[in-house]
């Protein structure tokens, strides 16, 4: 795979996945992995948005019973390699007899999911306090976790203000017990973006399924700025921010984690801040990554999950200048 694809490759490569076209043997090598014998490992992809909700996970006002695009394609892809994705907005699927047989919670969701949420389909209802803890229990006790783009902009910690520039970290250290319990999961935490644009993606690890193929990844996102990271992050792809362009300082700053991992307790905590626009879902580089990360969180293959955001990124936590 080249380091970089032109707009010319990738409508190819999105009119390919979008007219269901096979790909070649090598792209087929890339986006899928071996689907391994045995049951499909169970996956619940919760789509709740409390606050903004994203295109991507917007079901059709006529009939919210079907898939979203993202959905849809995280769906499939689960078929293709064994896993059974479950998706739903409804909170009270929480309920910890209902969670106890989930190998993976894969996230897109954005704010205070114990609340409603503004659209008010009928389909979103909250989690209960209880369900919360119970899905926060399940993590800490072996469960995988996957979270897209604005799972980073859910349960925030107090003191959080939205659209505020600021990079620093909302407490230090010693007060890592007022992060919210769910930030302290993920391991970091969204402030602000800007104005969508190219951006350059640093790969730190290779050797994660799909990560290699962002060496030097330029292309368009509604990219994140993040702080409030976890000391133990083991960084997989970070975020170059020479030449971005900055209305309120966002970017003004270092290189910081963009896609990472993490062993929460017990857990394996998957992250990455990609995933807003419904032509980077559509990237044969994005499904093999995701692909990847769904087999690690579910403990089909094993990573470095050494942490490595001290040397990786060393000014993450600090604001630049």
């Amino acid at each position: 795979m080249a380091k970089r694809m032109n707009r010319r490759t990738l409508l190819q490569y999105t009119g390919i996945a979008a007219a269901g076209v096979a790909l070649s043997p090598f792209l087929q090598r890339m986006a899928q992995a071996d689907v391994p014998s045995g049951p499909p490992k169970k996956v619940l992809f919760f789509t709740k948005s409390q606050t903004f909700q994203h295109p991507v996970i917007a079901r059709p006002k006529d009939d919210p019973t079907k898939l979203s695009f993202a959905e849809q394609l995280l769906t499939d892809w689960g078929k293709e390699n064994g896993f059974d994705v479950t998706c739903t907005k409804d909170g009270t699927m929480f309920d910890p007899d209902k969670i106890k047989d989930i190998d993976i919670f894969a996230f897109c969701t954005t704010g205070d999911l114990t609340k409603d949420s503004p659209e008010k389909t009928g389909i979103e209802p909250p989690m209960t306090p209880e369900g919360k803890q119970a899905f926060l229990d399940a993590i800490a006790g072996g469960k995988g976790y996957i979270g897209f783009h604005c799972a980073s902009d859910t349960f925030h910690s107090p003191g959080h203000v939205q659209g505020q520039a600021d990079l620093l970290r909302s407490v230090d250290e010693s007060g890592k017990d007022k992060f919210d319990p769910y930030i302290q999961m993920l391991g970091g935490e969204f402030i602000i973006h800007g104005d969508q644009q190219t951006a350059i993606l640093k790969c730190i690890d290779p050797n994660f399924p799909g990560a290699k193929a962002y060496t030097d990844a330029k292309f368009v996102e509604e990219w994140y700025s993040l702080k409030n990271f976890a000391s133990d992050l083991h960084v997989i792809l970070a975020q170059d921010c020479t030449g971005m362009k900055s209305s309120k300082g966002e970017y003004a700053r270092g290189p910081y984690p963009e896609t990472w991992i993490r062993v929460h307790e017990k857990g394996r905590v998957f992250y990455t801040s990609m995933g807003h626009r419904g032509d980077v879902w559509k990237r044969p580089e994005f499904k093999t990554l995701v692909v990847g990360a769904l087999n690690w969180a579910s403990g089909r293959i094993e990573a470095d999950t050494t942490p490595n955001i001290a040397t990786a990124t060393p000014d993450a936590n600090v604001k630049a200048g």
